[in-house]
């Protein structure tokens, strides 16, 4: 959530990171909240000038009382007025507030001041083979590993089944990442609820403006997850930890469910873009300091499992006006598929900053006795099924159809080639 008090003291600071995004309606919606603010300070000092009246008259009432036996009725009348303009007074500053509160939560983060203003690949891995060979979807049908028809036929297009081999290639690439994550990465691993709450999802930031992405149940009003970011970082909502033990990752493998309504006709062949997918996801809390030297040692844990996988890819750090809503900046890890030849998009590493941790209340107290701040949060997909899948059917497809599986992957699917 934005800094209201970094609002009001550096209005033009924001504006001006704000203004990187790119969306225009922003500056009406910021005009907005200044205004809103103000009003709410103007009353606030109102009223905490009329409790202080309240409560002087309260005293010098009580003195006359007890020497008359009673107040005289006008200044019982002056009293039950200023009471009641007090009560008037809170009432109006009340829907200030949640008018204020909810119009907050459509700010999007201010990008660092270290992101681009266009996407600039940072480094790569590998060599990427030419472009050729077949695309992974008619690499899975030959081998019967991958029934797109079948899924359309249970749940409509974007929902795939993985068949056989594939489903044990799946089984495996979680399990594989898992393994990895928590033995050489230091991470826990957190099995959460696939169902959220409304509040929880706020605190992440897909809510309120994204519901229309997101997939609700009735009448509990709960929310299929979009990513394990959500359940994750919310384990410690309103909460105060132990700045001591920070930083803190947690490493949890969810279904994942996007309707992703604006995407319609974008990548639809295959397994490139779904609305259910499989993804093993990295979070980290940490103190503000450390959280630059978190988010690179973060994507480096990323960039292991293509390693391990022998998937060439690029990172990049995306500009300003590509990134998440709540993200201040973001890496994309790309992996080469030269089926389809394309540089598919298999993990996003983001810093939050403080700004999921002001939405969901998650503070630290870096050392005992000091005063609790907002922690930074940061996470990255460690990472996602299905493009990673599409990625490794068309890297390591060969001439006969099969496809080999990376040593490291083997022990995990129980062979070393798929035919």
């Amino acid at each position: 959530m934005i800094d209201l008090k970094l609002l009001r003291a550096s209005p033009a600071q924001v504006r001006a990171a704000l203004a990187r995004r790119g969306d225009q309606s922003l500056t009406r919606l910021l005009d907005e909240i200044e205004a809103l603010d103000m009003k709410r300070r103007t009353l606030t000092a109102q009223l905490d000038t009329l409790k202080a009246e309240r409560n002087d008259a309260a005293k010098t009432d009580a003195q006359t009382a007890k020497a008359k036996g009673k107040l005289p009725d006008d200044v019982i009348v002056a009293r039950r007025k200023l009471g009641e303009r007090i009560t008037s007074l809170e009432s109006e500053l009340r829907q200030i507030e949640t008018t204020l509160d909810a119009k907050a939560l459509f700010v999007p983060n201010s990008p660092l001041s270290d992101v681009p203003d266009e996407v600039t690949v940072l480094r790569s891995w590998g060599t990427p083979a030419p472009k050729g060979g077949k695309p992974h979807w008619e690499i899975a049908e030959r081998l019967g590993i991958l029934d797109l028809p079948r899924g359309a036929k249970l749940a409509g297009s974007g929902f795939p089944v993985l068949v056989g081999a594939g489903a044990r290639l799946a089984r495996g690439l979680i399990n594989f990442m898992l393994d990895l994550h928590t033995r050489e990465h230091g991470y826990i691993e957190v099995e959460p609820p696939f169902m959220v709450r409304r509040d929880v999802i706020t605190g992440t930031g897909q809510l309120p403006k994204f519901e229309d992405d997101l997939y609700r149940t009735m009448p509990d009003d709960l929310f299929l997850v979009p990513t394990a970011e959500v359940p994750v970082t919310n384990l410690h909502r309103e909460e105060i930890l132990d700045g001591t033990t920070l930083p803190k990752g947690y490493a949890a493998y969810t279904p994942c469910f996007r309707r992703e309504a604006g995407a319609a006709g974008k990548d639809t062949r295959g397994l490139l873009r779904v609305h259910q997918f499989d993804k093993v996801e990295l979070v980290r809390f940490c103190l503000a300091a450390d959280s630059p030297a978190e988010h690179e040692k973060l994507t480096g844990h990323a960039e292991t499992v293509l390693q391990k996988l022998e998937l060439p890819y690029r990172v990049a750090v995306l500009p300003a006006n590509d990134f998440g809503f709540a993200a201040a900046k973001t890496y994309d890890l790309e992996a080469w598929a030269p089926g389809v030849g394309q540089w598919l998009e298999v993990s996003s590493s983001s810093t939050y900053t403080d700004y999921q941790a002001r939405r969901a209340n998650i503070r630290a107290r870096p050392r005992p006795g000091e005063k609790p701040e907002f922690v930074h949060t940061l996470n990255a997909s460690g990472v996602a099924l299905p493009r990673t899948i599409a990625a490794l059917l068309e890297t390591h497809q060969q001439s006969d159809g099969s496809v080999t599986v990376p040593p490291a992957l083997v022990p995990y699917v129980g062979t070393d080639r798929i035919a």
